[in-house]
């Protein structure tokens, strides 16, 4: 089984303004001629992480992380304003072209899939190819899944400890009685929302209890990221049209692909990977049988690893 490279720092950081008030930080680590990739995070608003850049080999990668709007190093921290789909997928580009880049593979995860493929539907001759992770779809049934019911029936326990933040009158629709304390001018309410909100994830993201996760989707700095940015994406259906990624799966038809999928993913369930594979046959699936949601189990980083080299690998189709 492939295990994750060896930790590297970055070569190059970068702050790059985009519309007011957001900053976005840049990173670029490995070899600056390699093979350009883009690790697109998830959340939205999780931010990137130090070992992510352990997915590729330096030698022959040009590694770049980028934390989206209000997420991570970018600033104003858990900023809504501005904040939405198309304006991330307008931040990626501005970021290749300041990085000088014709086209990058992209590296992404959870709601990172989400935006990798938005992205690769509205720019698909900037895609050398797709390695994405934990599928989501961002339909609304998916939201409810988490957010409402399904998994709640999967960890009752967890569960417990998020819906005791909303008095019994609001819990019918929970994604809007969280957003009105995270969104609240009572900063001790956000953070306490926030908190349970990114508990409950992380919770719920790996096979088995990892109390290394649970403790980095506590910590405040990554909490009011998450729950804020999230609860608002959600409030407003990720800012897509209705199965918006499944019906234009077609101008993904030239790019290389592999879906990576934990069958144990309680998070975003399995099924929204065989939705997308079903609509884009000409990716590889490959479901996990020993895994969940998050990309630090070692079944899923096997994958990944292997899934880059086979991506790289393949020519991408012509347009005839």
């Amino acid at each position: 089984m492939l295990s994750l490279y060896p930790d590297i720092a970055p070569n190059a950081r970068h702050t790059l303004a985009v519309d007011p008030p957001h900053e976005l930080y840049v990173e670029e680590s490995g070899n600056p001629d390699g093979i350009p990739v883009l690790v697109v995070h998830g959340g939205p608003g999780a931010g990137c992480e130090d070992y992510q850049r352990r997915f590729f080999d330096a030698e022959r990668f040009r590694i770049i992380l980028m934390d989206q709007r209000g997420a991570g190093r970018s600033t104003p921290l858990a900023e809504l304003a501005g904040n939405s789909t198309d304006r991330l997928v307008a931040d990626m580009e501005t970021v290749r072209a300041f990085l000088g880049i014709e086209r990058w593979l992209l590296f992404g995860g959870s709601w990172g899939s989400t935006l990798s493929l938005v992205y690769a539907q509205t720019h698909p001759d900037r895609v050398l190819g797709l390695v994405l992770r934990g599928i989501f779809l961002c339909r609304p049934e998916d939201i409810q899944w988490f957010y409402q019911s399904g998994a709640s029936r999967i960890f009752p326990d967890y569960w417990e400890e998020y819906e005791a933040q909303i008095p019994e009158a609001e819990r019918a629709d929970m994604v809007s009685a969280y957003y009105r304390r995270l969104t609240s001018s009572n900063e001790l309410e956000q953070i306490q929302a926030a908190k349970a909100w990114s508990i409950w994830e992380g919770r719920c993201a790996t096979l088995h209890p990892n109390p290394r996760v649970v403790e980095h989707f506590g910590h405040p700095h990554v909490a009011i990221a998450l729950a804020r940015i999230e609860c608002h994406y959600f409030m407003n259906s990720g800012f897509l049209e209705p199965n918006q990624i499944v019906r234009n799966a077609d101008k993904l038809a030239r790019i290389p692909g592999v879906i990576v999928h934990g069958r144990y993913d309680m998070v975003c369930p399995v099924d929204n990977a065989f939705a997308l594979s079903k609509a884009w046959p000409e990716a590889d699936l490959r479901i996990i049988r020993d895994a969940g949601h998050s990309a630090s189990e070692p079944a899923i980083v096997d994958a990944l690893i292997r899934g880059v080299e086979e991506v790289i690998s393949k020519p991408r189709r012509s347009a005839g």
